[in-house]
């Protein structure tokens, strides 16, 4: 659950203030990242309800999830920059 509550104050984060200087490509990688974070997350906790891994597993499968999410946003950004498009969404 605290990784939950995590996901979704980083969620919240990132929709105030930040929007405004990503590009297209940058947000369209971090929205995929951000979804498939969330399915592992869940599928995590699905898991150690059913006591199929530890608390401690669920949690660092859920930050591997996350690092990878991050990861593919400044992927995003890079290619945003690379193809001048950088800040330039107006979301």
């Amino acid at each position: 659950m605290k990784t939950v509550l995590k996901t979704s104050l980083l969620a919240a984060a990132l929709s105030f203030g930040v929007v405004a200087c990503e590009g297209p490509k940058e947000n369209a990688m971090e929205d995929a990242g951000e979804s498939q974070a969330e399915a592992v997350n869940e599928q995590a906790e699905a898991m150690e309800d059913a006591d199929q891994i530890t608390d401690e597993q669920a949690d660092a499968v859920t930050d591997q999830a996350e690092d990878r999410a991050d990861a593919m946003e400044a992927q995003g950004d890079a290619a945003d920059e690379a193809a001048g498009t950088a800040g330039t969404d107006v979301n």
